[in-house]
């Protein structure tokens, strides 16, 4: 059998720049600055205890998604669920 032969690999050193030290940094910190933000203007609809259901709100045929959008806004608005 034939001897293997130790081969010297070069390894990286794992000392970084001061630059690269600096953008890890402040990644860190701007990734604790995120919070959650409280939500901004729209709509708040509530449909907590409705008994309503989709055939009552869209109708027994076939919809189209725009004429979906305009029976609910037409179901939200004469039951008063939006609050703004």
């Amino acid at each position: 059998m034939a001897k293997k032969r130790a081969v010297k690999r070069k390894t990286k050193s794992k000392r970084k720049t001061k630059a690269k030290r600096k953008t890890k940094a402040k990644r860190k910190t701007k990734a604790k600055r995120k919070t959650k933000k409280k939500a901004f203007g729209g709509y708040s609809i509530s449909f907590k205890n409705r008994d309503e259901t989709l055939e009552q709100v869209f109708g027994k045929g076939n919809v189209a998604p725009s004429e979906m959008t305009k029976k609910l806004w037409k179901f939200i608005k004469s039951k008063r669920l939006a609050n703004k």
